[in-house]
C-alpha cells in the first residue's frame, strides 16, 4: 500500500475522531518532511536467552533451525548500542529457510527472568510465527519433546473470518518461557512458498508479532516513519482465538506490515480485554523479556530522524559505528517503539547494499 494510504481503510469508522485526525496530519507532515527510514529488509529477530547452549539445542533439535555462526561480543561500542554497561555476550545465529533468529546470552551482567504470570495480551509480548507443512505432525514433535503449552491444542480459525479462516496454529514456550507459534496456512493463504514444503516439516518464519496498545500510534512508526507497507488487516475473536492465545474474551485487531525482504511485523491490538500490562519502564537488553527486530535501512541517519519524529525512545545515544566481521552491520541504532518493543536499525556495509 502507499505510505500515504489513509488509516481509515484499516480501521472502522468508530475510531475516527480528533485523535485519529491529529495522527493522520502528523503522519502526512512526517512524510512530507522527508523524514522516513525506507526500510529495505527485516530480520533476523533477536531473543535474549539465559543459556545459549540450551537454547541452540532446542531450536536446532526440536524446530530444525540450522546453526550458522556463533561469536563472543564485548566492547564499548556494544555497551553504547544496547545500553548495558560492561556487557559480555555470546550470540548464535540460526537459520530456518530464508529467515534467521539471533539468540543472545548475556554472560555479564545477567538480566531478569521472564515474569511467571506473563500473558499473551501483555504489551511486552512478542513471538515469531514458524510455518509448518503439517501442524499435526509438528504438534506431535513438540509434545514428544515435552514443550510447555500456551494454547490448549492446535486451533483452526473459523471460516467466517475471510483473512484468517482455515489457518491452524498453536502457541508454546521455549526453555526460557518465550512464546513461539507454529502455523499452517490453508491453500490460497500466505506466501506461495509456504504451500510447498518439499518434504520439510518446519519451513521458515512468516512474521514476528507484537502486542500494541494503540494501532494508530504503532502505524505512525512502522508504516509512516519506517516506510513499511500494510499488507493485511483482520479482526479475530471467538472461542478458537481465546484458546489459541490463552486469553479469555480475546478480540484482536491485527495489522500486518512488510518490507521488501524478510518476515513481516504483525501488530496485535487487543480490543478486549484491555488489561494487558505495559512493558517495564526499566526494561534492558539483557532481560529475558527483551526481543529485538533488526531492520535494514539505506540511510541510518535519516532513519534516526524519522524515528525521533515518530516518538521512539532511544536506547543508543545515536548511530553507533561497529568494528565487526564483514557480514555484520557497519553501524546500528537501538530504539524502542511506543510499547517498548526494541527495533535495531542497521546500515549494511556498502558492498552488501
Amino acid at each position: 500500500m502507499s505510505n500515504l494510504r489513509s488509516r481509515w481503510t484499516a480501521y472502522p469508522r468508530t475510531r475516527r475522531g480528533w485523535h485519529g485526525w491529529l495522527l493522520a496530519v502528523a503522519a502526512l507532515l512526517l512524510v512530507a518532511s522527508g523524514a522516513r527510514a525506507d526500510v529495505a529488509a527485516v530480520g533476523p529477530v533477536g531473543i535474549t536467552v539465559s543459556d545459549l547452549d540450551r537454547a541452540v539445542a532446542f531450536y536446532a533439535g526440536v524446530l530444525d533451525f540450522a546453526p550458522v555462526s556463533e561469536r563472543a561480543i564485548s566492547g564499548e561500542a556494544y555497551d553504547r548500542l544496547l545500553g548495558v554497561a560492561g556487557l559480555r555476550m555470546r550470540t548464535a545465529t540460526l537459520r530456518l529457510g530464508d529467515e534467521a533468529l539471533e539468540l543472545t546470552e548475556y554472560v555479564a551482567p545477567r538480566g531478569r527472568p521472564l515474569p511467571l504470570d506473563s500473558r499473551s495480551n501483555d504489551r511486552w509480548f512478542q513471538h515469531v510465527a514458524i510455518i509448518v507443512s503439517d501442524v499435526d505432525l509438528a504438534y506431535a514433535r513438540l509434545r514428544a519433546h515435552g514443550v510447555v503449552h500456551v494454547s490448549v491444542a492446535p486451533q483452526r480459525l473459523p471460516d467466517w473470518n475471510p483473512s484468517a479462516g482455515g489457518i491452524r496454529a498453536f502457541y508454546f514456550s521455549d526453555p526460557d518461557g518465550h512464546v513461539l507459534e507454529i502455523l499452517q496456512f490453508p491453500p490460497g493463504k500466505g506466501d506461495a512458498r509456504w504451500q510447498d514444503g518439499s518434504g520439510r516439516l518446519f519451513l521458515g518464519i512468516d512474521h514476528t508479532a507484537i502486542v500494541v496498545a494503540d494501532g494508530d500510534a504503532s502505524l505512525r512508526l512502522y508504516r509512516d516513519a519506517l516506510g513499511m507497507r500494510v499488507v493485511g488487516t483482520s479482526e479475530n475473536h471467538g472461542p478458537e482465538q481465546e484458546r489459541l492465545n490463552a486469553v479469555p474474551g480475546a478480540h484482536l485487531r491485527i495489522t500486518t506490515l512488510r518490507a521488501a525482504h524478510g518476515p513481516g511485523i504483525e501488530l496485535l491490538e487487543y480490543l478486549t480485554p484491555r488489561d494487558g500490562r505495559p512493558a517495564p519502564a526499566d526494561l534492558r537488553a539483557n532481560d529475558l523479556l527483551h526481543w529485538q527486530t533488526r531492520v535494514e535501512t539505506r540511510d541510518l541517519g535519516a532513519a534516526a530522524r524519522a524515528l525521533r519524529d515518530a516518538g521512539a525512545s532511544f536506547v543508543s545515544p545515536g548511530p553507533i559505528e561497529l568494528s565487526a566481521p564483514s557480514e555484520e552491520p557497519v553501524a546500528a541504532l537501538l530504539v524502542r517503539d511506543p510499547d517498548g518493543h526494541a527495533i535495531e536499525l542497521v546500515q549494511q556495509r556498502e558492498k552488501e547494499r
